[in-house]
């Protein structure tokens, strides 16, 4: 009787796996590897090494493949040609954004980040239009972020050349920036209603009624209080931990290369000087100062795996169907890590946006953020803060450390869905011009 039961339960299993993969091969989804009922291809993905895993995927099955987590199936894209053609050459169908539940339950559709559709667009171009009103992307923002790169060098001139983790001045930093234009006024660095926003961006980021919204001829308008409050966070969360996660990045890895440091300094000196206040016109001039800004967010790789997509009907690609509505994940670490775009894509090489004059050379696959329809809209004024902000800091200081900085000190290390710097010291030591 005991074999009898055994027996059928194998035939069972035999059956409904049987099932299972027929139905699974008679989709013409992206190659992948094969999945198991209920638990898909999740024993794929080692835990804590979910970059890694996608990356070997990429190796094994090219540059679109398919992944099921449980019975959902998710179609990724890797290097910069399957990247670009799904965002950019297609990105009608691939311009949805996919649902992220612990993110939903507050945002329940609303903010610039996770709506879609019409929702989507309205909220995008208002946010866009309002957000110019205020001088953002225009030069009269300049001089806010001017005014808090100098605050950041009078905190660091505090430390009196000792070591300190500079973690939470560069957020405060950046996170004052956006403060300044969206509620028109800066914080002091100690204010403690300041203190918490900064607590609540953190927070967030590690879960991952206006007038003009009184329009009684359209009950279901986009202009109402959660979407103001939704696209206000979701405007400081990317706004602060992305910017300020790179500039930290950028200085522990001019702690690394104390010759790249060097180089810097010198054309910050030919350049600007030492006592004048760098703009952002300067980059024109600073053919090395960019591409190592560059080289920066390539080689840190801030948003490995991009913000899930969805594509929002039946799409042929690359010879195969993908169903409408399935996930999308197009992982920028794989166009950053793309040898046939970067001589290096492992090594932190400034040479990569450098021509062989030594000018600086614009790289399309450089796709810190994002790209298409869903590129960040702050692209511009995080262009703007890097470059000052770093020449500031160094047109002050020469940096170092206490302590050696290793290749593995720097290489990057995913924490939620941001790669992170490690926690590390730094010393800013007075320049004399």
């Amino acid at each position: 009787m005991e074999i009898t039961c055994i027996s059928i339960l194998i035939l069972v299993c035999i059956f409904l796996y049987s099932c299972w993969d027929t139905l699974y091969r008679r989709r013409n989804l992206p190659p992948g590897p094969t999945p198991l009922p209920l638990i898909g291809t999740l024993l794929h993905i080692r835990r804590g090494e979910l970059v890694n895993s996608l990356m070997k995927l990429w190796d094994q099955y090219g540059s679109v493949y398919t992944l099921y987590f449980g019975p959902r199936p998710v179609v990724v894209l890797c290097g910069y040609d399957a990247v670009k053609e799904a965002l950019i050459d297609h990105d009608e169908e691939f311009g949805a954004r996919c649902p992220l539940p612990v993110l939903e339950r507050f945002a329940k559709g609303y903010g610039i980040t996770l709506s879609n559709g019409e929702r989507w667009k309205l909220t995008r171009s208002f946010t866009v239009k309002t957000l110019k009103s205020f001088g953002f992307g225009k030069k009269s923002i300049e001089w806010k972020i001017q005014t808090e790169a100098q605050c950041i060098v009078d905190e660091f001139r505090k430390s009196n050349g000792q070591p300190f983790d500079p973690h939470k001045k560069i957020m405060e930093a950046i996170a004052n920036v956006l403060c300044s234009i969206i509620f028109g006024d800066r914080f002091e660095y100690k204010d403690e209603r300041f203190a918490k926003l900064l607590e609540f961006v953190d927070d967030s980021f590690q879960l991952t009624s206006s007038t003009w919204g009184q329009e009684k001829s359209k009950p279901y308008t986009i202009f109402n209080l959660r979407n103001l409050l939704v696209t206000t966070q979701n405007l400081i969360i990317a706004g602060t931990e992305t910017v300020s996660t790179t500039l930290r990045y950028g200085l522990l890895i001019l702690l690394k290369y104390p010759d790249v440091q060097a180089k810097l300094h010198e054309e910050i000196d030919q350049v600007i000087g030492g006592y004048r206040v760098p703009t952002f016109d300067d980059r024109m001039q600073m053919h090395y100062t960019q591409a190592v800004i560059h080289e920066i967010q390539r080689f840190c790789d801030i948003g490995p795996l991009n913000a899930p997509h969805m594509v929002t009907r039946d799409v042929q690609f690359r010879g195969y169907q993908i169903p409408k509505g399935t996930e999308i994940y197009p992982l920028l670490c794989t166009v950053h890590r793309d040898p046939k775009q970067f001589s290096s894509p492992w090594k932190f090489n400034p040479n990569h946006f450098l021509d062989e004059s030594g000018n600086f050379k614009k790289n399309d696959a450089l796709m810190a953020f994002s790209a298409g329809k869903r590129i960040c809209p702050g692209k511009n004024m995080a262009c703007m803060e890097l470059f000052i902000f770093l020449t500031t800091i160094l047109q002050n200081f020469k940096l170092t450390s206490p302590t050696e900085i290793t290749d593995a000190d720097i290489a990057p290390r995913m924490k939620g869905f941001l790669n992170a710097p490690i926690t590390y010291k730094l010393s800013c030591l007075p320049r004399q011009i």
